[in-house]
């Protein structure tokens, strides 16, 4: 039986979700909300989560909510199947663990501010000085995560790590299409700009790609 995943189009915390499950092999069924419509409010959904968040994901009897604990259930619960997300020793996935917390705790507030900048404040009310900081706190915060690179990936092969970080690194290509003065690759380092590339050739990565994004 196909797992079935719901989830907001562009939703960082899906997407990691998203390329969990083709890293995986595992087949799903997507059920896309939309959050302008007040989808995640509904009471078929509230149901399955009441926090009223995606992603979430149903299999067999089984609901869970939450990305982490989502990916980590995928990669324990179907260990055998394709790539291992939490891969090596006890000390190789504590780190991928701290990359993904450090994702989320850091990451996430950087891009957060650089977005509202661009995307939610109109051209004539921003301030110069403020999209500045919030563009230097981004770069920062790349350059600082690429010191993690090891070979292709961060923290080693493949992992959750990359899947947590690589939707933040997209989100600012969004911003690029919406404003187009914005150089989103300005702000990668020359590695983390090739290890950008790297996911994006992965053969199930347009599987993932927001589907909106292209019609922009």
């Amino acid at each position: 039986m196909a797992i079935t995943l719901y989830y907001g189009s562009g939703s960082p915390y899906a997407w990691r979700v998203q390329l969990a499950l083709e890293a995986k092999q595992l087949p799903y069924e997507r059920r896309v909300l939309s959050f302008s419509a007040g989808d995640t409010r509904k009471p078929e959904f509230a149901k399955l989560n009441p926090r009223h968040r995606v992603p979430t994901i149903v299999d067999g009897d089984f609901v869970l909510y939450e990305s982490n604990a989502i990916v980590e259930y995928l990669d324990e619960a179907y260990a055998s199947q394709g790539t291992r997300l939490y891969p090596g020793d006890a000390r190789r996935r504590a780190t991928v663990r701290r990359i993904v917390s450090e994702v989320d705790g850091y990451t996430s507030e950087a891009t957060d501010a650089l977005i509202e900048e661009l995307l939610y404040v109109k051209p004539e009310a921003r301030d110069a000085a403020r999209l500045e900081k919030a563009r230097a706190g981004v770069a920062d915060e790349f350059a600082f995560l690429a010191r993690y690179l090891e070979a292709d990936f961060l923290a080693g092969p493949l992992s959750a790590a990359d899947f947590a970080l690589y939707p933040y690194v997209a989100f600012l290509d969004r911003c690029h299409q919406r404003v187009p003065t914005f150089d989103a690759e300005r702000l990668l380092t020359p590695a983390l700009a090739a290890w950008k590339r790297r996911i994006e050739a992965l053969p199930y990565f347009g599987e993932t790609y927001p589907p909106h994004w292209r019609a922009a």
